[in-house]
């Protein structure tokens, strides 16, 4: 909402048409002179060299998927295998001018794109380059194996050992080994190898778009060198993370209002391979309407994304479209959209039987053979002769045998044993800084005007007579967040904060209040309404090296970001066996007053997802401490807040927030109130109503209730909690999220297996009634209130003299709502 770009009505109501300007199809002219001067003999070979090896590669999986065996070697394999013959050239010839610095995202179908690109990064990097990478890869592990294999006659050349270096780790990661390239965590569909530039492969259909928006970012706003290609199928073109990528790729902010030095637009091109399929459905004539998929650019922006069909039969004319293309990345002027025509002659897996399409169709593909057509054309040309060809042919089965064996073999190639897995859902690493470059501000910290407002509040909320200080002059939460954003953005060149009224507004509820005078734009924006693409760029940026903190505004809003926060965000650290780190926060604050669409707790559902950590601050103190101690992480957080009490004060830590930094130990559960009869735990905001329960408790009943803030849902330490249980016998869990499939529950049921031999009644929750949230009139019929905390513990858990109960909360209402699904 930049006050400088005006929005007229005599602009935007004039009669004019709109022109689109017309877009390339297969302009490419096959030229072997032009050809032969651009890329010589040498390099021309090598197209072929490489995509009969993604060739031989598809037609080894295919028959040990059929079969059972290839050359002699018998093997089950028992997972998935989605083959990319017939689109061999599309992906050599997108490589051929790519080096590592260049990455590429791929899809379930994407052998062939790993072996592409690593073989064209392998014929850039020299000797030592080479020798470095392999070492150091997962200590050397993928290295030994490869090494003890191979004979004095398998060839001597450092690039011609990196080669089995790919062909093996690629192909023992297929089988699930632990000496594949990510510990065979990943398979198939996720293997990938980030050395070369070759970034993770996403079985999600069109989930490697929007990534690819946030590693291109990284890349823009850290100055670092090369583009990025998101590679994904023309069924993506339905998928919603493709066109939100797209429109945060194309924000006219990175030229309008970005730093000119920056750079311009993030360097992303969205490459379709379109295969005309996905899956079973024609995408041209019966599950799409564009037919020609390049139109799509014309819907984006006005350069039309710079969009062009190319022909992927011809490698040539493929690697001519990704040099054009990368020029106009490079001078920011992106993004870019190509439709790579092309062709799978397999099926979408191999069983699939092909039967929505016929014969006479797959026969006519295979008679434009793209390896077979260009095969032809080096003969023809005189580029080099049948005897040669024959000989490398020969040369890439031999490598391909040796590495089948070495895949397939139990002892040499041995798979990782299942508990080893835990060590890899989490990095648990600190990183102060992931750059050690001087972070760009504004200014210096000590004159932001936020920070000169937060310096004359009260930092805790009672004064000494213990009387609430006034609102307008007490440090309040939002305040925390604030402070431990300031402190990481002015430590860390890399941190970036982006998403939903993020800049000059202020943030959702305040919290960025003051960030926007001391950090220049591409450090902190506004991106489109894309929920998923904020959290799936978010996702790019970080694994590729940077630190992001997005917000959705609304906790209901996730589901918008559904498979980019369950799929995604929890997924990527393991699923490479620790290669990634996945600095990412994502901010969602929990409503009141807006009803069953904005006023939801879903942090049971994240609780529920392994690879998330879950906070849930609901004091100052706690805000700015778990804050911290996420910022200073490598791990995924779903960062919880509640719109309830963004402006409360500090009740609990005496002395207030401390001014300096500190950070709160991760899963620590903490007793905001001592006692000794009854424990109370709570999650976020339902604290300050459980306190009032146990104030009536303690002055009605002279009960003792102990009161403890969980503060994390994921990890969380049970063993405070149980101690508390065993003090009291008794204990009552209550949150704002709805009954039905707490996280709560989970804890009950860890709590009565730890302290079973100290309970004197089984824990019970309280929640949300299992309804649509209803206006702000009704609210208090349906979070829980201090009343049905009391009422539940005289009903379930130890009658209480005299109590007359306002509320039903007894096991018969208990098992009538569950019969009626309420």
């Amino acid at each position: 909402m930049p006050k400088n770009q005006i929005i007229t009505p005599k602009q935007v109501r004039k009669t004019e048409k709109l022109k689109i300007d017309p877009i390339p199809l297969n302009q490419y002219k096959p030229d072997i002179a032009a050809e032969k001067k651009r890329y010589g003999s040498d390099t021309l070979l090598r197209v072929y060299y490489d995509m009969a090896t993604v060739r031989l590669f598809e037609t080894m999986l295919n028959d040990i998927k059929m079969t059972g065996s290839w050359e002699g070697i018998e093997y089950n394999h028992a997972g998935p295998a989605h083959l990319s013959i017939g689109q061999e050239s599309a992906s050599v010839g997108q490589a051929l001018h790519l080096d590592e610095t260049d990455f590429i995202f791929g899809s379930h179908r994407s052998h062939g794109e790993i072996l592409a690109k690593c073989y064209s990064a392998i014929a850039k990097l020299d000797d030592q380059q080479l020798r470095s990478v392999m070492e150091n890869y997962l200590d050397g592990d993928v290295l030994r194996v490869v090494e003890q294999s191979r004979s004095a006659d398998s060839g001597g050349s450092v690039r011609d050992q990196a080669e089995d270096f790919v062909l093996y780790g690629t192909l023992a990661e297929i089988f699930a080994r632990v000496t594949g390239f990510n510990r065979g965590l990943g398979g198939s569909m996720h293997a990938f190898f980030a050395p070369f530039g070759s970034m993770p492969n996403n079985a999600i259909v069109g989930g490697s778009a929007d990534i690819a928006v946030g590693s291109a970012l990284y890349k823009r706003i850290n100055r670092k060198p090369g583009i990025v290609i998101a590679n994904i199928g023309d069924a993506s073109a339905g998928c919603g993370p493709v066109w939100e990528g797209m429109m945060i790729a194309a924000m006219e902010q990175y030229r309008t209002l970005w730093p000119e030095e920056i750079g311009g637009a993030p360097p992303v091109l969205f490459n379709f391979f379109n295969n005309f399929y996905g899956m079973g459905g024609q995408t041209v004539g019966e599950t799409m309407g564009f037919r020609v998929l390049a139109r799509m650019g014309a819907g984006v922006n006005a350069e039309n994304m710079h969009a062009e069909r190319v022909d992927g039969y011809n490698p040539l004319a493929v690697a001519d479209a990704i040099a054009r293309k990368k020029d106009i990345l490079r001078k920011g002027r992106g993004p870019v959209l190509l439709d790579t025509i092309t062709y799978r002659m397999s099926g979408h897996s191999p069983s699939d039987a092909s039967t929505y399409r016929t014969r006479e169709e797959i026969e006519e593909w295979k008679k434009n053979d793209a390896i077979a057509s260009y095969r032809t054309y080096l003969l023809e040309n005189n580029v080099t002769d049948e005897s040669s060809l024959n000989d490398l042919d020969k040369q890439i089965r031999a490598k391909l045998i040796r590495a089948t064996r070495l895949a397939v073999d139990l002892e040499k190639s041995p798979r990782m044993p299942g508990e080893q897995i835990e060590r890899y859902m989490f990095s648990n690493d600190r990183a102060e800084t992931l750059d050690d470059r001087e972070p760009e501000v504004l200014h210096p910290a000590e004159e932001n005007p936020r920070v000169k407002q937060i310096a004359g509040r009260e930092r805790f909320g009672l004064d000494a007579s213990g009387q609430p200080v006034s609102k307008m002059k007490t440090y309040q939460l939002r305040d925390g967040l604030f402070e431990a954003l300031m402190h990481r953005f002015y430590r860390d060149p890399t941190m970036v904060a982006y998403g939903e009224e993020n800049r000059d507004w202020g943030g959702a509820f305040a919290v960025y209040r003051g960030l926007t005078e001391a950090l220049p734009y591409h450090r902190l924006f506004n991106a489109s309404i894309s929920e998923g693409a904020i959290v799936g760029s978010g996702v790019g940026y970080a694994l590729s090296g940077g630190r992001a903190v997005v917000e959705l505004m609304y906790n209901d809003f996730m589901g918008r970001a559904g498979d980019e926060i369950f799929n995604q965000m929890s997924k990527w650290q393991a699923m490479s066996a620790g290669v990634l780190k996945m600095p990412l926060i994502v901010r969602v604050s929990v409503g009141s007053k807006y009803g069953a669409q904005h006023s939801q707790d879903w942090s049971s559902i994240t609780a529920h997802i392994p690879g998330l950590k879950v906070y849930f601050p609901a004091t100052p103190y706690d805000a700015k401490g778990m804050l911290n101690r996420a910022l200073a992480g490598t791990d995924p957080v779903v960062f919880f807040e509640s719109q309830r009490i963004y402006d409360i004060g500090e009740l609990f830590h005496q002395g207030g927030v401390p001014e300096e930094y500190y950070e709160i130990a991760e899963g620590e559960p903490d007793v905001k109130r001592p006692g000794t009869d009854l424990t109370i735990v709570t999650v976020g905001a339902t604290l300050y109503r459980a306190l009032d329960a146990a104030d009536v408790l303690q002055e009605k009943y002279g009960l003792s209730a102990e009161v403890i803030d969980t503060r994390f849902l994921n990890p969380l330490d049970p063993e405070p909690i149980v101690e508390s249980v065993k003090k009291t016998g008794r204990v009552v869990l209550a949150s704002d999220a709805v009954e039905r499939g707490s996280f709560l529950y989970s804890l009950a049921g860890v709590l009565t297996q730890l302290g079973f031999d100290y309970l004197d009644a089984p824990p019970v929750v309280v929640g949300s009634r299992n309804w649509i949230t209803p206006a702000y009139e009704l609210e208090d019929d349906f979070f829980p209130q201090k009343e049905w905390i009391i009422d539940t513990i005289h009903e379930k858990i130890l009658p209480l003299p005299g109590h007359t109960v306002s509320t039903v909360q007894t096991n018969g209402e208990l098992g009538r709502r569950y019969r009626e699904g309420i």
